[in-house]
């Protein structure tokens, strides 16, 4: 196109010249009365003047425009490098979650080549079971200006299933719509090996303390100086608003911890669920131990997690909404894998479920009753729950 132009442009000049030549001849000609031949040729010099401005305004166009693009070239190629020297697997969707592009980090986590992942769903990486809330989460981006992190199982291609966290953005256009995702995405295995290991040398460092047993419905008296780590059973923690309506704060089951020094709520109360057994960390161990403090932070970060879980789902819109979500969340605390679903470990009162989804309990007898005809629950003949969830 740059030799085009300059080629049209160096015509353009012998023309205006042959022009100006044929100007001056007819001017001069004593032959020639006419005066319509002169002013015909004047015309045309004014217009291959005209045309030569033109030519030069395109040219230099031109000429940006290729600046232009060797400067969009060189960013989409550093853009490119970064984007496959990330550190970490990241993948961009549209706003369905359909994969567009993915790095070779990507490729190598899933399993697959980087070619075969664009056009797939990204949800067909995560296991079947588990595929709703990540749906759900993707419908929300919809709704949020914030990245949203998931702690999700992703499944490799003909592979593994492993632990990951997932950081999700949305890309808007300038009407606020959603036009893309980027997915940042870390296998978190070798951090659960670790929390694993810690979890074992805190059972050591306490297993041959005292058993304190507890029946189903006791209340646990708690005190300031004193952390409880669950041996056997479930716990609830809850507490009371100005209504006297009871609150959920958290379920605690083997090897979670609890206590009063671990909340500024003024009522704080601990009941179990089950026949429990607790054993006892006084608060004078933890500040004289590094170690025993140390590895007592992913209990207390598992605690923190879980209360988020329990006020992200709170703050939903709708009663049958909050009722999904949270059976949802028992089901990753709690449940158990059995043929056909999975079975809830510890046993709830619709009460108790109202509670925890700000809800009445005549309201979540009907919401219940509706997903057992639904076929998404059912119970066995221990009356535990089972969830029918599919992805």
């Amino acid at each position: 196109m740059v030799m085009n132009l300059e080629m049209f442009f160096q015509r353009t000049e012998v023309l205006q010249k042959r022009l100006a030549d044929l100007y001056q001849t007819a001017t001069i000609l004593p032959w020639m009365p006419s005066e319509m031949l002169p002013k015909a040729f004047e015309e045309l010099h004014h217009s291959s003047k005209t045309l030569q401005l033109a030519v030069e305004e395109l040219y230099h166009q031109n000429e940006e425009l290729i600046r232009s693009q060797n400067f969009l070239e060189t960013e989409r190629q550093r853009y490119q490098d970064l984007f496959e020297s990330a550190p970490d697997a990241y993948l961009m969707t549209n706003a369905s979650g359909i994969i567009q592009e993915a790095n070779q980090k990507a490729a190598k986590l899933l399993n697959i080549s980087q070619q075969f992942l664009v056009g797939k769903p990204i949800i067909n990486f995560v296991p079947i079971a588990e595929r709703q809330p990540v749906r759900s989460e993707i419908n929300r981006l919809a709704e949020s200006d914030r990245n949203t992190e998931l702690l999700v199982n992703l499944q490799q291609r003909h592979g593994d299933i492993f632990p990951a966290t997932v950081t999700v953005a949305a890309v808007r256009n300038q009407q606020g719509k959603v036009i893309s995702l980027h997915w940042l995405i870390r296998n978190i295995t070798e951090r659960h090996q670790w929390e694993e290991a810690k979890i074992d040398n805190v059972t050591s460092i306490i297993k041959d303390r005292r058993l304190y047993k507890y029946a189903k419905g006791d209340n646990i008296s708690l005190s300031p100086l004193q952390i409880f780590q669950v041996h056997r059973g479930w716990v609830k923690l809850s507490t009371f608003c100005e209504t006297g309506e009871e609150v959920l704060m958290g379920l605690v089951g083997a090897g979670m911890i609890f206590g009063a020094s671990m909340t500024s709520l003024k009522i704080y109360q601990a009941i179990a669920l089950s026949d429990v057994e607790l054993q006892s960390i006084h608060s004078s161990e933890i500040a004289a131990s590094t170690q025993l403090s140390q590895e007592l932070l992913p209990k207390i970060n598992q605690r923190l997690q879980q209360t988020e879980s329990l006020l992200a789902i709170s703050g939903k819109r709708q009663v049958e909404e909050r009722l999904y979500y949270f059976l949802d969340f028992l089901k990753q605390e709690t449940g158990e894998p059995i043929p056909g679903g999975t079975r809830l470990s510890i046993r709830l009162t619709h009460e108790d479920i109202a509670n925890a989804c700000c809800a009445n309990r005549v309201t979540i007898t009907r919401f219940m009753s509706k997903l057992k005809q639904q076929g998404v629950i059912s119970f066995d003949a221990q009356k535990h729950i089972i969830l029918h969830l599919d992805g």
